[in-house]
């Protein structure tokens, strides 16, 4: 969202690309502009740059987990000012980026999110997409990268993983696919002030408010039967002290208010989320 009284900006930007709406949230779209081999988002909908950069930032500290490393940003275009985040291109050269709604329906002309809907339980759900990706891509072990996308969603609230946001890579000349880095958490950390979750709501009914994709609208019921299925694979190695550090060199953009509400959440998920905790907090 564009900050008035704030007229410095980190880089001016020109052409911007607007997004795919198939492959990114329903709640809107973000604007997004290319330059060289960075992308650039600007915030839409609250504070999505902060959630991204500090999802990213917290990510380091987890064994395991390949994700994209986001920067906070201020951007100007056409004369005004936009928090948001920046990130490399993550792509190598001719590379293709596959959303799995995507790989589905060129494979069997469905829609995946349909056929989720028609399995019962969320395990067996997962284990649909698993096999069916495995299938599709040759791609050993997606479960166990399912499990963990699922569980860094659980613990920072992202509630835009629905079947556009999960995504492998496709390498031509090669006819085969690689894994994802884990992208895309900038419906985080309740970042949805402008509709869902403002700043002035209370921190508990938005918590019980907030619902999950893609196989339930709960996010422990999905990580719990991803963790029945293939163990826990993410184990966080930050404490408070981490989390400080983190806010600090983030948080340079946003409110007083805005910080300490994201603050207060990743304390109460490490507080929830223990055992995803190696020894710290």
């Amino acid at each position: 969202m564009e900050k008035t009284g704030q007229n410095h900006a980190d880089i001016i930007l020109d052409t911007w690309i607007p997004m795919d709406s198939a492959g990114h949230s329903s709640k809107g779209n973000q604007w997004k502009w290319r330059r060289e081999d960075r992308w650039y988002k600007a915030d839409h909908m609250g504070y999505e740059g902060l959630a991204e950069t500090v999802v990213s930032r917290l990510m380091a500290f987890a064994d395991g987990v390949s994700y994209v490393s986001y920067e906070p940003v201020r951007m100007e275009y056409k004369g005004k000012i936009y928090n948001g985040c920046s990130s490399r291109n993550f792509l190598q050269e001719d590379e293709e980026l596959v959303t799995v709604e995507h790989l589905f329906r060129q494979y069997t002309g469905k829609s995946l999110s349909a056929e989720l809907g028609k399995r019962n339980g969320v395990k067996e759900r997962i284990l649909y997409l698993s096999g069916r990706i495995e299938e599709n891509t040759g791609l050993k072990g997606f479960g166990i990268y399912l499990q963990k996308i699922l569980a860094v969603d659980a613990f920072f609230l992202n509630e835009d993983r629905h079947t556009n946001n999960l995504a492998v890579i496709y390498r031509p000349w090669e006819k085969r696919y690689r894994f994802s880095p884990l992208f895309d958490h900038g419906l985080s950390l309740l970042s949805d002030t402008e509709t869902d979750f403002p700043l002035g709501k209370p921190l508990e009914e938005c918590l019980a408010e907030v619902e999950a994709k893609p196989f339930s609208r709960d996010f422990d019921e999905q990580l719990d039967a991803a963790e029945e299925l293939y163990g826990c694979n993410v184990k966080f190695r930050f404490g408070k002290k981490e989390v400080e550090n983190v806010l600090e060199e983030c948080g340079i953009y946003y409110s007083k208010e805005t910080v300490e509400r994201v603050r207060e959440i990743l304390y109460g998920q490490m507080r929830k989320y223990r055992h995803m905790m190696d020894g710290n907090g």
